[in-house]
């Protein structure tokens, strides 16, 4: 008999309900039920631990620093008043910010930034290109080191899941400039996980729906309704209180469909369903990043996979972030935008807001006895310090969730000119990675970050 009062019946924590869909086998995840979990709620019901997922979220162009440095170290950080964090004060618990923190690795614009932070080495030159380079990452990057350890450890059907929120617009840059996720590249070769900008193509994706064509999607209400007897079935062995976790996960996912769907005109092609296309020349970023963030949540949720990452806006991006007041892509902004540099500040605030809402979408999803942001590690970094300056140094950073108890969040954690690699070393071990050193060349590190881990 569990704590509850009534007795477990034993289910499977790798659940997984299958159907047909247009022809097409689908896979329905479950969340983590208490039927699973051992009485505490903090463990599997065989003593396993529960799931840490590991993130990468990462946005392009560097911040404004004397705005987004909070005004004090150590716990309970600030940020100061109409400063860059404040849209991530409700989730400060869960937060900590990482500053003073350099590249070490030999440095190029852009190129060496977002390598360093986001694999702990060099970018890999692969040639020349009008007054700059092309680039690749010649490691992989932080969320494939950790899909590796999770994959060896404990599978998931995914081994890493990749999204992106507003679209990459071109460039001649290499890799560096437009993809997040890296698996190394020692030879120059373009090696990487691209990251999926359509809703509907990440909706089909995680569901296993393939390329249904669109009479059979018209026909077809939901994925759900392929696995319905198989969701009657697990409700008659579950207790009430899973039953109401498995009807908030079951509503998520119609919810989510309903927002993708679209109808589909007869005897013409139609636009893409949740493809999310501008309006008036402006890109949906607000609506994209909440169904992207959704998606993530709801994939996490069912353990489809343990390491992820978001691109939000891509290195050097020239994404043009209308709601925060600009009509200049962001690159050429940076360096245009005279001194105080307000369209800076404003699209920086507009892309926490956006970060604000996944971690709060995470924090509301209930994971064991506790929340997916409870149970995940996430890395929040960009590929400069300050964009106009194409600084390295004083790298802004940011280590999200409480990884399963192994992070305390709400910390500010300044350094006095260190690697950058040891936030990355941070965030992994937080995921549980057994690590004591991480990074490449001149960016290894042997020294955490302490003041951020529990001991």
């Amino acid at each position: 008999m569990n704590r509850h009062g009534f007795f477990r019946r034993a289910l499977d924590r790798r659940a997984m309900l299958r159907g047909l869909f247009g022809g097409a086998l689908v896979s329905v995840g479950v969340p983590i039920l208490e039927s699973m979990l051992n009485d505490h709620g903090n463990a599997y019901a065989d003593g396993e631990p529960l799931p840490t997922r590991f993130g990468l979220w990462f946005f392009g162009n560097g911040v404004r620093l004397n705005s987004w440095l909070p005004v004090n170290q150590g716990a309970d950080w600030q940020p100061p008043a109409g400063g860059e964090l404040v849209p991530l004060v409700p989730h400060k618990d869960y937060v900590s910010v990482v500053s003073g923190l350099n590249v070490k690795t030999p440095r190029h614009p852009h190129h060496s930034g977002i390598s360093a932070v986001c694999s702990g080495g060099p970018h890999l030159k692969v040639d020349n290109v009008r007054d700059t380079i092309v680039s690749t990452f010649k490691y992989k990057s932080v969320d494939q080191v950790a899909a590796d350890h999770f994959q060896a450890t404990t599978p998931s059907p995914y081994r890493s899941l990749e999204a992106a929120v507003t679209r990459f617009r071109g460039t001649d840059e290499g890799t560096s400039f437009q993809y997040l996720s890296h698996n190394g590249s020692l030879n120059g070769e373009t090696n990487v996980n691209p990251s999926e900008e359509s809703p509907q193509a990440f909706f089909n994706r995680l569901f296993n729906m393939g390329t249904a064509a669109p009479l059979v999607l018209k026909a077809r209400a939901s994925v759900l309704d392929s696995v319905a007897n198989q969701i009657t079935a697990l409700e008659k062995r579950l207790g009430a209180r899973d039953k109401e976790r498995l009807d908030q996960h079951f509503s998520s996912v119609r919810e989510l469909e309903k927002r993708l769907s679209a109808p589909f005109a007869e005897c013409s092609k139609p636009t893409a369903p949740g493809d999310y296309p501008d309006l008036n020349g402006d890109e949906q970023m607000t609506q994209k990043n909440q169904v992207m963030s959704d998606l993530m949540a709801v994939a996490l949720a069912c353990r489809l996979t343990q390491s992820f990452s978001i691109m939000f806006s891509t290195c050097g991006s020239g994404v043009v972030m209308w709601p925060a007041g600009s009509k200049d892509g962001q690159h050429y902004m940076n360096h245009t935008e005279p001194s105080p540099w307000t369209k800076q500040h404003s699209s920086v605030t507009f892309t926490m807001e956006q970060l604000g809402y996944f971690l709060g979408k995470l924090k509301a999803t209930p994971d064991g006895a506790g929340n997916l942001l409870d149970q995940s590690s996430i890395l929040v970094c960009t590929e400069h310090a300050e964009g106009w300056t194409h600084s390295q140094d004083d790298m802004p950073m940011l280590l999200c969730g409480k990884g399963g108890g192994r992070l305390k969040g709400n910390v500010h954690f300044r350094g006095s000119g260190g690697n950058c690699s040891r936030a990355l070393l941070t965030a992994l071990r937080g995921a549980g990675l057994p690590l004591s050193e991480f990074g490449y060349e001149a960016g290894k590190t042997t020294l955490p970050i302490a003041e951020l881990e529990n001991a």
